[in-house]
Order: C-alpha cells, then sequence, then structure tokens
C-alpha cells in the first residue's frame, strides 16, 4: 500500500485527532523522529464527523500543526509537530481507516475515548440496556456496515485486518479510564461475541494485545487566541494549532506485540504495571479536577485556575486527598503528597485558561470512576469519608443548577439520563435520591453511611454557596 506514511517503515493507526492526542503522543513520537529515528510515523482519522474544519486544516497542513506549551509561571514555547504523516478524511464507512488497519506496515492502533465511550456498567460488563447507540452500532456491523462506537468501529478494522492477514497488532488507549487496556479489550471481546464472529475472537485473542497506559497533560480546547499567539510567535497562520500545559507524562507497561517506537528515549516510561500512577493520577488529579470545576462553577468561575486559587476551594481539594485519598492508596511507590502539591500548581497555571465547562463534562462516568472507589475503600476500612464526600455533594448542587436551567454553559454527560437527573432533583428529598442511583454507585446506592455522609456534605455545600452569592 502506498501512502505518504511510506516515508517511514511503521505506521501507528490513531483514532480520533482531537487536541489531546496532538499534545501528548504525536508529539512524543515527533520528539523521537527529531532525534533520527523515524521509522515510525502517525496516520489519523475520526470514527464521528466531528472536527470537520479542524481535518481539513491539518490535511491542508500535511498533517503539521504547532503546539504551545505554557509552564505554571506563564512562560510560553512553541513546536510544530510534524509525526502525524497522513491525516484521513471521514467517511461513513471509514473506508480510509480499514486500509490502513489491513496494511501489514500499522503496528499499533491507538484510541483516544471519553469515560463514557467505553459503555460499561460495574462489572465491566458492556451495558446494552443503557445506550441505543451501542446497540445500533452491533446491529449496523451485524448488517455488513462500518461501526462508529469504539468497539464497533475496532471490530470493523480488525476483521479487515484478520481477512488480510495483516499480522499482530497492539491496541493502545490513550485516555482517563482505569486499567484502560483490560477494560476496553473486554468490552471489545464482548461485542465481537455478541455478534458471534468466533473467528474473529480467536484472531484478536491470539494476534493483539492491549497494555494498560496512563497520561498526563492539561490540554484545553484551543481558543482563537492561541492562533493569534502562534502567528505572533512563529509567523505561520496555523489552523490547526493546540496548546497545554508544559508538565507531560506517558507510562505504558511493556506489552506490545508486534513492535513498538523507542519511547523510552524521549521520556515515556514503560513499566510492567501502570496502577500505582494510574491510581495516584485518577485519584488525586481527574477527581481533585472535577471538584474544582463542579465548585468553581457554583462560585461563578469560569476558569480552573479561578477555582483552585480560591483558599476555600483549594481547602475542600487538598483535604479530599489529604484525609481519604492518600491514605487508601498506601503504600505507593510514588511521593503521593508531593504529587498531590504539584497537581493543584498545575491546575493554578492562569495561561492554561482551562475552563470549568470541559472540566464538570460526564458527572455519572466520572462518581463511579473516579471518586466512589476512595468513598468504598474508606468505608470498607470502617473510616471517615467526610472529605470525599465533598465531591458528589458538589456535583448533586451543581446537579440541581442545571436542573434548573442555571449553568452558565451547556453541560455534556454521556452516561447521564436526561430524565433519570431530573427525577433526582425533582426528589421529596434530593441527597437520598442522589444517593440511590445505581448509575453513580452501584452497590454503595443507598447505603445509610453514604446517604449520612452525603447530606452532612450537602449542608457545607449550601453554606459554601451562600458564601459565594452577592
Amino acid at each position: 500500500m502506498s501512502t505518504p506514511t511510506s516515508a517511514a517503515e511503521f505506521t501507528i493507526l490513531h483514532l480520533g485527532l482531537g487536541s489531546f492526542h496532538r499534545a501528548h503522543q504525536a508529539l512524543y513520537l515527533h520528539q523521537l523522529r527529531e532525534l533520527g529515528d523515524t521509522r515510525w510515523a502517525i496516520a489519523g482519522g475520526n470514527l464521528r464527523p466531528d472536527m470537520a474544519e479542524t481535518i481539513a486544516a491539518l490535511q491542508a497542513q500535511n498533517g503539521h500543526y504547532t503546539l504551545e506549551a505554557v509552564t505554571p509561571q506563564g512562560e510560553r514555547s512553541y513546536t510544530r509537530v510534524g509525526s502525524i504523516a497522513l491525516v484521513l478524511p471521514y467517511q461513513p464507512d471509514l473506508a480510509p481507516l480499514i486500509a490502513l488497519s489491513a496494511d501489514p506496515a500499522t503496528r499499533i492502533i491507538s484510541f483516544t475515548v471519553t469515560e463514557a465511550g467505553y459503555y460499561l456498567d460495574a462489572q465491566d460488563r458492556l451495558d446494552w440496556a443503557g445506550f441505543a447507540d451501542l446497540r445500533d452500532d452491533l446491529e449496523a456491523v451485524r448488517e455488513g456496515h462500518a461501526g462508529h462506537t469504539i468497539y464497533g468501529a475496532l471490530t470493523t478494522l480488525l476483521r479487515a485486518r484478520m481477512q488480510a492477514d495483516a499480522g499482530a497488532v497492539t491496541l493502545l488507549n490513550c485516555d482517563n479510564l482505569r486499567h484502560n487496556g483490560e477494560r476496553s479489550r473486554s468490552g471489545l471481546l464482548q461485542f465481537i461475541e455478541a455478534l458471534g464472529d468466533t473467528a474473529l475472537r480467536d484472531w484478536v485473542l491470539t494476534h493483539t494485545t492491549s497494555p494498560n497506559a496512563m497520561v498526563d497533560r492539561i490540554t484545553p480546547r484551543p481558543t482563537p487566541d492561541v492562533a493569534e499567539r502562534v502567528r505572533a510567535a512563529t509567523g505561520w497562520n496555523d489552523r490547526a494549532p493546540v496548546m497545554g500545559e508544559s508538565f507531560i507524562q506517558w507510562v505504558i507497561e511493556d506489552r506490545f506485540i508486534n513492535g513498538r517506537p523507542d519511547w523510552a528515549r524521549v521520556g515515556v516510561e514503560l513499566v510492567d504495571s501502570v496502577a500505582a500512577h494510574e491510581e495516584a493520577k485518577i485519584r488525586l488529579l481527574n477527581a481533585t479536577h472535577s471538584c474544582i470545576a463542579w465548585a468553581g462553577t457554583l462560585a461563578g468561575y469560569r476558569f480552573i485556575h479561578e477555582g483552585t486559587h480560591d483558599p476555600v476551594i483549594r481547602r475542600m481539594a487538598f483535604d479530599y486527598v489529604t484525609d481519604d485519598a492518600i491514605p487508601v492508596l498506601q503504600p505507593s511507590p510514588l511521593d503521593l503528597a508531593a504529587y498531590r502539591d504539584v497537581v493543584l500548581d498545575r491546575f493554578g497555571n492562569p495561561a492554561i485558561a482551562d475552563t470549568n465547562q470541559r472540566v464538570a463534562m460526564d458527572g455519572f462516568a466520572k462518581i463511579p470512576g473516579m471518586i466512589a472507589p476512595t468513598i468504598r475503600e474508606r468505608l470498607a476500612r470502617g473510616e471517615s469519608i467526610h472529605s470525599v464526600a465533598m465531591l458528589p455533594a458538589l456535583f448533586l448542587a451543581y446537579l440541581e443548577r442545571w436542573h434548573r436551567g442555571q449553568i452558565p454553559y451547556d453541560y455534556q454527560d454521556q452516561a447521564m439520563d436526561p430524565a433519570a437527573a431530573h427525577a433526582i432533583c425533582e426528589a421529596p428529598d434530593p441527597v437520598a435520591a442522589f444517593a440511590a442511583d445505581p448509575t453513580l454507585w452501584h452497590e454503595l446506592a443507598g447505603d445509610p453511611r453514604l446517604v449520612a455522609s452525603l447530606r452532612e456534605a450537602s449542608l457545607r455545600v449550601q453554606h459554601f454557596i451562600l458564601e459565594k452569592t452577592p
């Protein structure tokens, strides 16, 4: 197959050319290529017809774009990233992606998906009942069409690869889901089993691996002033720039079935297990991020750094981590207190201008994935959940404001059933209804200890809101 990636020996096919991929994985490969190792290149495209302007701009720019990085001190640097050798146009039949997936030179298929995009319940079973798009995707693939959920798409791509006898391929997650490789692999195999394609299931089991990975870099949605700064700094009228904080981290379990770039040369940590890094990041960074976004919205702030610099909100986040999260993560090979402090410094970076809107989204996926585990483990040990209870209490107050139409932006939540969420807010006892919701709490739903702690935390949240009300 002749493509612009043929200048490289091997291809990483990436699904989802959003800002995070371009500020993170694509940068690492760019840095490796800058060292002279040009054996690998990226080909990328989207599974849905979104980001049309950005995709068109990247195509016009031969995959090149500028990354603006900003330190907590406000120092900016600019890198023209050139590791994306081929930008694939979106087609409903996914034909360009299928062609690349069936190319033996493609050795890794990577993807970036939001937490809610995995459709998994508390037992990591596909939630067929809860998601019509998942059921529709299964039917589409069954009828011979391309799938557009992550599972339907991977099924479509891997079936083409199997039929082409193109060899083994690593499936690499680049997102925030805990145990992301294992869980996405489980979901994929369940999808294939629902199709009844035993040949593909057997091929996936023997010809693919799915290493767990942990990714970290705050990457806001780029605003028009990013392009203006890029033009002023570089002279290039870049139509697809991205920006992110200067901090960057990537930890991957070294289980690649058919080769990989020599990422260790550019700072990627290749390890036997990502578990300790993953838990620290999800609980000390991701959950704290949501805490600040929900509290900041309730306080009338627009940006994450504003809430981080509010001493009351900062104390909520600090106490959650210090009192409840760190104790259940010990012992850890990481210095968790130092990690907490670095995280809060990063969130306080005003140059990032990360919005509460971006970080507050998907609460119905984030509470069970990022916050409930700490509550569950504290309760199992007979310990207080005083500090961690503030996070779901903040979300409940946020949800009630959403219910009244008083959130000053569009709230997006793929895992939320809007009717059920409105019903919680309209209940005679919203705290009890919230604590009983199985989507949020699974086996903890209705636990009297959870209800009591949420009730007390909700009073503290109401006091906080009153103090912030002019």
